[in-house]
């Protein structure tokens, strides 16, 4: 069977099976397509031994999660940014610094520290993780941790006041 006949054949039970993993019809229908443009490329690979549309649905499945992964560190990123731009506006407000600073002293470790050494200190994750013994990875999560916890009393005080 050439790859035209397995595209026409298993096309629309690739496309079925990606729709009831991602909601999305356009989602689906462009990690079909990846799926069949992966299988052409390793076409040369497939040894016959299991069944050719079980091959489809994992690369489809391998394809799929490696797209919503992509998706989950792009809002995390995304989130990630609009919590430094509060910060920031935070600290350009000479009361609200204060506030910070006032929480950021009570805050327990490592969190204070991280965070110290993150926006005060401007050092990378890399160093930070390096002076805790931890990954970076470790020093990335403690300090959004140190974040929301400010924002979140931040946002307590403001409430307080209105």
């Amino acid at each position: 069977m050439d790859f035209e006949e397995i595209y026409q054949k298993y096309f629309n039970d690739v496309y079925l099976y990606m729709r009831s993993l991602a909601l999305d019809e356009n989602i689906a229908e462009e990690i079909t397509q990846e799926t069949f443009f992966k299988a052409l490329k390793s076409i040369h690979q497939f040894d016959g031994k299991k069944d050719i549309r079980s091959w489809l649905f994992t690369i489809a499945k391998n394809t799929y999660f490696t797209h919503y992964k992509k998706q989950q560190r792009q809002i995390s990123q995304i989130e990630e940014s609009a919590l430094d731009v509060q910060m920031v506006e935070h600290l350009a407000d000479e009361e609200q610094a204060f506030t910070i600073h006032y929480y950021l002293h009570r805050m327990e470790d490592p969190y204070k520290e991280v965070f110290t050494l993150r926006t005060f200190g401007e050092l990378s994750f890399e160093k930070i993780g390096q002076l805790f013994g931890k990954s970076d990875g470790w020093a990335r999560v403690t300090f959004y941790r140190a974040k929301k916890k400010l924002i979140v009393q931040m946002e307590a005080r403001q409430d307080e006041r209105n």
